[in-house]
């Protein structure tokens, strides 16, 4: 369907984006955007709470937690191809992506169980399952849904839709701490209900993706192809790379949020609302910069991003003053970070691939993403243990900086031929 439309050109945003009043999304972005609110609010909730509540609570070590937030970025990254692949296979991505959603909530309610560093780690390898079985197939149904010149828009209105819920989350959790002091059990139980809401929805409002136009209503269905030949592709490949390697020097938000809350001295029961601040950003920039993306380019955006994450860094490891400037300033870039990478990269691939492959390629996209970040989580909690915060940031930066300028000379930016 997308195949003899997806020109190198698309990864470029030199698709004609839409002219005249802005069009409604179609249904099942927002349906989808609504599931993915709900699910956020209940996701944020514990991710708000977690590190305090390991490193703090559990006396888990940097080092560990790097281990652990490097799972959670992207440990069990080769269940997104399972997903993928399965979707593909047998066009039910709304079952696939259903099935995703429904182990996460269960593992909200298993961390009510669980009361060591470890067994709280098994769960959450368990939720990241959850995680990987459902975005590529959710990813597809969004892309599926708008033509190539609407993809950034699509993304942006549902990844403005998910931020909101990534707002709400750790105002919730701030709100259930407040009253229950240490009250991380009633953080969960609450996460866990919300969590089943989000999978009610998916059942009664999302709708599968229809097949293509052009492909017989009961014809076989082939297998989908393997990673290489996806690879093959005109500019998936490069995609791939620049994800991975500018992934591998990517921080995670928490360690950013640990490195502000110590150069603020701020109260544990704050901390779940630095996360408000970032989300608050992202909310209110996904839009606009996912339709910059279809006209300036969704590469270029996607490493304009890059460029801001390296600029919170800097402005954590500069000399100045713990106050509102660097809160602001810190979480502001962090905020757009997101918003010029997450939905982004997603709409620069989806182009790229026939809607037949679509989750499988978007699949092997975020393996790729994902696998580097857990590395980059795994070295940067190491060097935290060996020489430091401080160290271990000036570390990531120094790299992100060489690998952005890597990127850059090496055609990260360069639209790419047709085939």
């Amino acid at each position: 369907m997308y195949l003899s439309t997806s020109r190198a050109s698309d990864i470029a945003g030199n698709t004609p984006a839409p002219k005249g009043p802005v069009r409604a999304v179609p249904g099942t972005v927002f349906a989808l955007g609504l599931v993915s609110l709900v699910t956020d609010v209940s996701a944020e909730m514990v991710t708000a709470v977690l590190p305090l509540y390991l490193m703090a609570g559990l006396g888990m070590s940097p080092l560990a937690f790097g281990a652990l937030d490097g799972l959670h970025q992207g440990a069990t990254a080769v269940l997104r191809l399972a997903g993928g692949r399965i979707a593909d296979r047998t066009r039910r991505h709304k079952l696939v992506a259903g099935t995703g959603y429904a182990l996460s909530a269960g593992c909200k309610a298993a961390l009510l169980a669980v009361t060591t560093p470890w067994s709280v780690a098994a769960v959450l390898a368990a939720d990241r399952t959850g995680k990987g079985l459902r975005t590529a197939p959710r990813d597809a149904l969004i892309s599926l849904s708008v033509p190539p010149g609407e993809q950034g828009r699509a993304f942006g209105v549902h990844r403005a839709m998910d931020t909101a819920g990534a707002l709400l989350g750790p105002l919730a959790a701030f709100g259930v701490l407040w009253v229950a002091v240490d009250g991380y059990e009633a953080v969960f139980t609450v996460s866990c209900c919300v969590a089943v809401l989000g999978v009610v929805l998916l059942a009664l409002f999302v709708r599968e993706a229809p097949p293509p136009a052009a492909a017989p209503a009961r014809a076989a269905r082939p297998a989908p192809p393997p990673v290489r030949t996806l690879l093959r592709l005109p500019g998936l490949r490069g995609l791939c790379l620049t994800a991975a390697v500018l992934g591998l020097f990517t921080v995670g938000d928490a360690f950013l949020y640990l490195l502000l809350q110590r150069r603020l001295d701020l109260p544990a029961a704050y901390f779940p609302l630095l996360p408000v601040g970032t989300a608050a950003v992202f909310l209110l920039a996904a839009l606009p910069v996912g339709r910059l993306a279809d006209r300036l380019g969704r590469r270029r955006v996607f490493l304009g991003g890059h460029v801001l994450l390296l600029g919170a860094a800097l402005l954590l490891l500069a000399p100045v003053p713990a106050g509102a400037p660097l809160v602001f300033g810190v979480l502001a870039a962090l905020g757009l970070f997101y918003a010029a990478t997450d939905g982004v990269l997603m709409a620069a691939a989806g182009p790229l691939l026939p809607a037949g492959l679509r989750t499988t390629g978007l699949a092997v996209l975020q393996t790729a993403q994902a696998l580097a970040r857990f590395a980059g989580s795994l070295l940067f909690g190491s060097a935290w243990t060996l020489w430091g915060p401080g160290v271990a940031l000036g570390l990531a930066a120094t790299g992100l900086l060489l690998s952005l300028v890597a990127v850059a000379v090496f055609g990260g930016t360069r639209a790419e031929r047709p085939s």
